[in-house]
């Protein structure tokens, strides 16, 4: 492959996915490597010693990790299609939520597995005003992009897919469209994107991978 490009991942991670959705994008070949993390490969570990996790982006023989790292480096590699704005401040205000996804929504909503209670209670409102923010930013438009697909919206596919599927799991309803029907007007709409589709687990697999993960997280902190 003259690119060299290869993408070691796996098939139910939200931030592998969001790699593989930038290269269609921009309609980069690259060979795909499904990790099995309970038994990393030696080139895993080579290409990322420090965090020894997906996504790691090797091109020309050179590793990158992290995945917003990672999609910045693919914007500025290839330069058809970009999914960062030109302009200073919209890239900066870009990123900015990218982080707080990544950060905030995803650190907050990660927590409610593990409480019960006021507790619960008490994160899943921290995690709908999160949302509402996002839902303000995203307001008078198709795409946190603009007229199309970008860097925020590959970031917040995390939102479209992962989030609802953890949700039915735990059994509980605080990302509904009746509250957030920006959101989900924008999810019906990058789900009309075929790379989008593509790049999104099968949700009956993916139920059942969410499922059998959250089981042994609760039987691991009895």
């Amino acid at each position: 492959m003259a690119e060299e490009v290869k993408l070691y991942g796996t098939w139910a991670s939200p931030f592998s996915r969001r790699i593989e959705l930038a290269l269609k994008l921009k309609s980069v070949p690259y060979e795909y490597f499904e990790e099995d993390l309970s038994n990393k490969s030696p080139e895993l570990l080579k290409y990322n010693p420090v965090h020894k996790k997906v996504p790691v982006l090797v091109h020309k023989g050179k590793p990158i990790a992290e995945s917003q790292v990672i999609l910045e480096y693919i914007d500025e590699t290839w330069k058809n299609n970009p999914i960062l704005p030109q302009d200073p401040y919209q890239r900066a205000t870009a990123r900015f939520w990218a982080k707080f996804i990544d950060e905030k929504i995803l650190t907050t909503g990660s927590k409610v597995k593990f409480l019960a209670g006021k507790e619960r209670e008490d994160v899943i409102e921290e995690f709908v005003q999160q949302l509402k923010f996002l839902e303000g930013e995203l307001s008078g438009k198709d795409f946190f992009g603009g007229d199309s697909i970008g860097f925020v919206d590959i970031v917040a596919n995390i939102i479209a897919f992962w989030v609802p599927v953890t949700q039915e799991v735990l059994g509980f309803e605080a990302f509904t469209q009746e509250k957030y029907p920006v959101l989900f007007n924008w999810i019906e709409k990058i789900q009309e994107i075929d790379v989008v589709k593509e790049c999104r687990p099968p949700r009956d697999k993916h139920l059942a991978y969410i499922k059998a993960r959250i089981e042994g997280l609760k039987s691991a902190s009895k």
